[in-house]
């Protein structure tokens, strides 16, 4: 069985720690089709977001989830 990963890069502005971190990732990873998140968290500055999957995400539905931890996408 062959499995493909997609993964979608996103900017978040507005995180200054790991609790921010933990938060946009919480809400991201309740996205269905969300296999995993991973922060590259530059306080206080935009940080990179990669997000995998078996599916292309939904931008908008990303960026709801990210607005819903507090935070907005670049």
């Amino acid at each position: 069985m062959n499995t493909r990963t997609v993964t979608t890069e996103v900017t978040v502005s507005g995180m200054t720690c790991t609790h921010c971190s933990n938060a946009v990732s919480e809400a991201l990873t309740a996205l269905p089709g969300v296999d995993g998140v991973s922060v590259d968290l530059v306080p206080d500055a935009d940080s990179l977001v990669t997000i995998t999957g078996s599916e292309p995400l939904d931008l908008a539905a990303v960026e709801a989830a990210v607005a819903e931890a507090g935070y907005s996408l670049r």
